[in-house]
């Protein structure tokens, strides 16, 4: 699990065997210790910001929070496909979404004993709920169990800091992005924190956006 220790040891490990990022942790300092709640909610707000920039999400997410109150399997249900589109929902998400409150609700899906599993055993489950793919599994691993070697396939963000921090001629591809990052294993989720904190500006403030 990555706490306030284990991310100085992460960032040294990391500086030690790459020079660009240790010329990253140089100018930008410890990244943010980013993390989100574990459960429902978190998996809703996953949905929202697939493929879409995270200020939409953001936006789209408050909505649902004003609407709702809180956001719970029930409160998410009683919510019709229309009021779902006016929140930010597209029809696909709004379907996963409401698939996920349901699963929840019957207890056929279970957020609740992922933090005793192996990494590939969250994947394996998480991955098996429609909607949530290896990238959204990656997320949950990452920021709300926080193991420190999670990686989030297909991140735009990563793949854009990767071209600026790496100076590569050109953004790398989803294969060639996470080929790369072999190299940061078994810090990969240390090195996806210093990526996404220099994307957001290498700052505190700006980085609590993510």
């Amino acid at each position: 699990m990555v706490d306030a220790s284990s991310l100085s040891a992460g960032v040294a490990h990391l500086s030690s065997v790459d020079p660009a990022l240790a010329a990253l942790s140089e100018r930008n300092g410890p990244p943010p210790l980013w993390g989100r709640a574990p459960g429902f909610a978190t998996m809703v707000r996953f949905i929202l910001e697939q493929q879409v920039s995270l200020a939409s999400a953001d936006a789209a997410y408050g909505r649902l929070e004003a609407a709702t109150g809180e956001i719970d399997p029930s409160s998410l249900l009683a919510l019709d496909d229309a009021e779902l589109r006016q929140i930010g929902f597209s029809r696909q998400k709004a379907g996963y979404a409401k698939d996920l409150a349901q699963g929840m609700r019957t207890g056929t899906i279970d957020l609740q004993h992922l933090d005793v599993m192996a990494d590939n055993e969250v994947m394996e489950q998480l991955e098996a709920i429609r909607g949530v793919g290896p990238w959204t599994a990656s997320c949950y691993l990452l920021f709300v169990l926080a193991r420190p070697d999670a990686w989030p396939p297909g991140d735009r963000a990563l793949q854009v800091s990767m071209a600026k921090v790496l100076d590569l001629p050109e953004v790398p591809d989803r294969e060639t992005a996470d080929a790369i990052a072999e190299r940061w294993r078994p810090y990969r989720a240390v090195a996806a924190r210093m990526l996404w904190h220099d994307y957001l500006g290498g700052d505190p403030v700006s980085a609590t956006h993510r």
